[in-house]
């Protein structure tokens, strides 16, 4: 008779030490998961899918909210990034100079794929900053920053401003605190049907919020008015569709399964 999973288990912990456990896991899901659909820029990865990823929600279906809800496609089994990290690192890595030049970055509630690639880049000036996260190297609110004015060349602040009753504030310091000609990367989830933006400051459970906003934590669903909102900051806006220019993105097959409808926000400080 052969031996069961669960013993099977037993004997190999007998004699593999814990210490190799995460090596083995990886391992065992490079080669469950492998494919030639889909490519983790993070992980490098070949996979025959990724998973399912966000709420299911009715309010993130009624409103078109992109960068929220539930994608079927939108987590690397491997080293967890999302959709929404893949995009954003492939638009770094494409169409700005982070990789190439010494920049002086402000990393807002770091997603941990990506900060893991920027904390290797020696020739920048890399710092992570959260007000709850502990392990960051600044501890600052976004709405009241402890960074003097023009000090940062960049600022990658990535579905972060969803969360801050203040969002105007937040936005106001981002702009104080980055260099004249210096840029942001500022995404956040907005809804594509509506004009203006839905919040109510008397929204607040968390499962009111979950109900009217489409997460727990949120306080608003930006609608086509974003850009109005970084505008009157004193930013400059550039949106970016990648599914206009697929080339650097995965190409036409979208290789790493990004959200066709997700466009970047990239502003700049005029000099």
């Amino acid at each position: 008779m052969a031996p069961s999973n669960s013993t099977t288990k037993a004997l190999l912990k007998q004699f593999i030490p814990s210490a190799f456990y995460p090596v083995l896991r990886r391992a065992y899901k490079q080669v469950y998961y492998f494919g030639l659909t889909y490519t983790c820029p993070f992980c490098k990865s070949h996979l025959k899918t990724f998973l399912p990823f966000g709420e299911d929600l009715p309010v993130l279906y009624e409103r078109n909210v992109v960068g929220g809800g539930h994608r079927d496609h939108a987590l690397c089994p491997i080293c967890k990034s999302t959709d929404r990290d893949r995009l954003l690192y492939l638009y770094l890595l494409k169409k700005t100079e982070i990789f190439k030049k010494p920049l002086r970055v402000l990393h807002v509630a770091p997603e941990s794929s990506l900060e893991c690639i920027l904390r290797r880049e020696s020739h920048l000036d890399y710092l992570t900053t959260d007000l709850f996260k502990t392990n960051v190297m600044v501890k600052t609110d976004i709405t009241n920053m402890n960074f003097p004015d023009h000090c940062f060349d960049a600022i990658i602040c990535n579905h972060v401003l969803e969360h801050i009753v203040d969002d105007r504030k937040a936005m106001s310091e981002l702009y104080r605190i980055l260099k004249p000609g210096g840029w942001a990367i500022l995404q956040v989830p907005i809804s594509m049907s509506s004009p203006s933006t839905y919040e109510d400051v008397s929204i607040t459970t968390e499962e009111a919020r979950k109900t009217a906003f489409g997460q727990s934590d949120h306080v608003r669903i930006y609608g086509q008015d974003y850009q109005d909102r970084l505008t009157k900051a004193g930013f400059s806006v550039n949106i970016f569709c990648w599914i206009d220019a697929p080339a650097h993105f995965g190409g036409q097959r979208n290789a790493y399964s990004l959200n066709t409808a997700e466009r970047i926000y990239h502003v700049s400080k005029p000099r």
